[in-house]
């Protein structure tokens, strides 16, 4: 366990904004988190967990406590001739357990490779990507109550996932810290191929005789050609979120803007795209001081050098409010603002 004071956490967000936070604490054992919570460190407010910082955006220093997970370590709990069950730490990387089981031909998240983040974060989030969400393969996960010092198991219906979101981002936000989260997953995968790009590529292919890692070099391949390694080009990822609307609504565009994409979804609403509009706005590529929109996606905005954490959420602001006015469309923050 490892604490530190007026901490820098410039080089622990992918959007690299220069702010600094009271304490910081690394976590790399349940035995660390049952310490902090006899010696009273978890009253100290406000208080959060940070994972990879690949989804927040602090715009001015936090004034309270900061948990990091380096809890590491898998293990297989459970297998049957059609599954498998692996525990993993809430400290292991993403992309490098995808990139495991897809080797071992495990099927269930072969869409989600190259999401940056650690395991403990991917449920807070529901992160998805390609026509997945990890909800899909979660079985359940351990967290530690940082109010009563309790180990709690929540099993996936009791997460309340939702499109990216959970109890975890919603009624229980800051309230627990994550240790593990368990997937199940498959042996005999059935693909998920519906993504434009994906259904081209194997349009030719039977789904049997198609392997997870091919699918997972697809998608890599098509990240790597559309989004910016926030190592190079600080980023966190999508920020904003693609806006469901009702059919009447979808319809009302559809018919001002034909090349409009609209998506229909099970529950009746329609999906509609957050970049294109943004691009229809002029955005995409548009550069102010430091702070700019990716000029091969536009729902990436990109700190070019110092941008500070107001200096994005003001950029982002003008693009929400240049789409509202064109489109009638709120649209919502996927990254969380602090």
């Amino acid at each position: 366990m490892l604490i530190s004071e007026d901490f820098c956490l410039k080089t622990f967000t992918t959007f690299g904004v220069e702010v600094r936070t009271h304490r910081f604490i690394v976590v790399s054992s349940k035995t660390d988190l049952e310490e902090l919570f006899e010696e009273g460190y978890l009253k100290e407010r406000p208080r959060m967990v940070l994972g990879g910082g690949s989804n927040l955006l602090f715009t001015g220093h936090y004034p309270g406590l900061i948990l990091s997970s380096q809890m590491r370590g898998k293990e297989t709990v459970k297998e049957t001739a059609d599954e498998v069950w692996i525990k993993v730490s809430s400290g292991e990387y993403w992309p490098t357990f995808v990139d495991d089981v897809v080797e071992k031909g495990y099927g269930g998240v072969e869409n989600l490779c190259l999401i940056p983040g650690k395991v403990g974060a991917a449920p807070i989030q529901n992160i998805g990507a390609y026509g997945v969400e990890v909800k899909d393969v979660i079985e359940s996960l351990e967290a530690f109550d940082l109010d009563s010092g309790e180990i709690r198991t929540f099993r996936n219906e009791e997460c309340n996932f939702g499109y990216r979101s959970s109890i975890f981002k919603t009624k229980e936000k800051d309230k627990y810290f994550i240790l593990n989260v368990t997937f199940r997953l498959s042996k005999k995968p059935k693909l998920k191929l519906s993504y434009a790009p994906l259904k081209q590529l194997f349009k030719d292919r039977k789904d049997g005789k198609i392997s997870v890692k091919e699918v997972s070099e697809a998608i890599k391949n098509i990240r790597n050609s559309k989004l910016p390694d926030p190592d190079h080009l600080k980023n966190a990822g999508s920020f904003f979120k693609n806006p469901a609307v009702s059919k009447e609504k979808a319809d009302e565009l559809k018919n001002q803007y034909p090349d409009m994409p609209v998506y229909p979804q099970p529950n009746g609403k329609v999906k509609l795209a957050a970049g294109w509009m943004i691009e229809q706005c002029g955005w995409k590529g548009k550069k102010e001081g430091d702070v700019g929109v990716y000029e091969k996606q536009a729902l990436i905005l990109v700190n070019y050098d110092n941008a500070s954490g107001k200096e994005i959420l003001r950029f982002s602001q003008k693009i929400n409010n240049s789409v509202r006015k064109k489109f009638g469309i709120n649209l919502k923050r996927e990254v969380i603002v602090i």
